[in-house]
């Protein structure tokens, strides 16, 4: 559902016509050998595409609109491999609404101490002519991506595709579509927020459906449909006895198919990319999207439930940006503590919705009642989470702003056997510590639904939302509370004289 290889960044390279024919054409020569070099390095997920040199103010006007209006066109990477007066990037600045991101480098690795003459030095002027570049940039207070140092270098490809995926998970917003199911789940507050101002700023529109309309076509699944499902439940995962054929619950396990096969149905039709649900709003299902939910988060979708849109949408975001990447994203929710002092955790959970992607072993797919929403028993895939690195993001409405919340967190392995806890789950120790994790993403007032993820890393994150022009919090290992609560004072300054 996500190729990252259908988008590609713009390779832009600026310069002047004061050097003569012969530099330019060894800058074309320079820039033509480095987009390609990027495009075959196995580190950046999307197309680099080459693209020619600009001269003056014409050239650079003409190329940002072109970005603009380009569909596949997710980003623009740009280098001055000359002094490239930036008074002639004014106009193509203010117009560009695609990522931007500056590439500090230079053709060559090394100064070549024994020929260095002023040719070389009037040709290779990245180390001045990008600074005069940078000044435009920051004096048009444009967010940006700067990243510095040779075009060959590890660490260099390494922060090119972080910014490529933030840049794919910016551009799958825009124009996307997400449905709520029901209403917010009444009375909760962080999972609500503004949809008018998300889509100005996001440019994602989320609206409602009454469950009736998604009822409709669930009741147009046919029974061969709904076969061949559980023919494919069968393969992935290991059935309980009693939902297995002939089973005593066997029935439900059809009608969870059923429903699964309505809802991407409805999604796919209506073009959707995520979507949310309410256990206060099922009425004429059989049961609430357990398995449902699961897989189609697997496939690509963004979920979150209770109505929690932001979530849902976070988590779309997400899986665009790991797509290809080892291990996954989840819909998630801080579910309850083991509060031992020598060995604190955080038990990671939801009722039944998290993503199999993150999963550590083949799912088992159980029946359990669920205790609220008064329908019946729900199917659901139970497993643990994988081990290791991972990270909890939180999108919030902060009333004159959006704020995307990040805690760094190190998921273990359970230490006991959950016989009866009848839901995927996860174990983790938040960064810096339990005390200061959580009591940072309660002082920035953290959600307690989050987006998961295994594979991202704060930087993708942070330049996300450098995209979206939002404000970015980080709780991770060098976290202090006294530096943290300063860190929201002066934010809070900031986005009130911005606003």
């Amino acid at each position: 559902m996500i190729n990252l290889k259908e988008f590609e960044v713009w390779f832009v390279t600026g310069s002047q016509h004061l050097y003569g024919e012969e530099t330019l054409r060894k800058v074309a020569e320079h820039s033509t050998t480095i987009a390609a070099s990027l495009n075959d390095a196995k580190q950046i997920p999307v197309r680099v595409v080459f693209k020619p040199t600009v001269k003056t103010t014409e050239e650079i006007y003409s190329i940002c609109m072109e970005a603009n209006t380009a569909k596949n066109c997710i980003g623009i990477v740009a280098w001055m491999h000359t002094f490239s007066p930036a008074k002639m990037w004014i106009g193509g600045l203010k117009i560009l609404q695609k990522p931007l991101c500056h590439l500090h480098t230079q053709y060559n690795r090394d100064i070549p101490w024994n020929d260095i003459d002023m040719n070389f030095m009037n040709l290779n002027q990245s180390a001045h002519g990008d600074r005069e570049f940078g000044f435009m940039v920051s004096r048009m207070r444009m967010n940006r991506k700067v990243v510095v140092g040779h075009w060959q270098d590890p660490e260099v490809l390494e922060e090119l595709n972080t910014w490529a995926r933030a840049a794919a998970g910016w551009n799958d917003w825009q124009g996307a579509k997400f449905v709520r199911f029901g209403d917010n789940m009444r009375y909760v507050a962080v999972t609500d927020g503004d949809k008018v101002e998300a889509e100005f700023k996001f440019g994602y529109a989320v609206n409602t459906h009454g469950i009736g309309d998604l009822v409709q076509v669930i009741n147009q699944t046919s029974d061969a449909a709904i076969d061949t499902l559980i023919e494919e439940y069968e393969t992935a995962y290991t059935l309980v006895p009693s939902l297995q054929k002939g089973g005593a619950q066997y029935n439900s396990l059809r009608d969870a198919a059923k429903i699964e096969i309505g809802l991407r149905t409805f999604l796919e039709a209506g073009n959707y990319k995520g979507f949310t649900d309410t256990f206060e709003d099922l009425h004429g299902m059989a049961q609430l999207p357990g398995i449902a939910a699961q897989r189609l988060m697997a496939s690509g979708y963004g979920f979150a439930g209770e109505g929690d849109w932001k979530t849902a949408a976070l988590v779309r975001a997400m899986k665009v940006m790991g797509s290809g990447l080892p291990g996954g994203n989840s819909f998630m929710e801080d579910y309850t503590y083991h509060f031992d002092p020598a060995n604190p955790m955080v038990l990671g959970s939801h009722m039944l919705e998290i993503c199999p992607s993150i999963a550590h072993g083949k799912p088992s797919c159980q029946i359990h009642p669920l205790g609220i929403g008064g329908k019946a028993d729900p199917v659901r895939l139970v497993f643990n989470a994988a081990a290791g690195p991972a990270l909890n993001a939180s999108l919030i409405d902060m009333g004159n702003r959006f704020r995307l919340l990040v805690n760094e967190v190190e998921a273990v392995a359970p230490l006991h056997d959950l016989p009866k806890l009848p839901v995927a789950r996860v174990l983790w120790k938040p960064y810096p510590d339990m005390k200061t994790g959580c009591a940072a993403w309660i002082l920035a007032g953290g959600a307690h639904h989050t987006g998961y993820s295994q594979n991202l890393t704060a930087q993708h994150l942070q330049d996300f939302a450098d995209m979206a022009g939002i404000e970015f919090t980080l709780i991770g290992k060098d976290t202090s509370l006294y530096q943290f609560k300063n860190e929201l004072r002066w934010n809070e300054v900031f986005y009130q004289i911005n606003k």
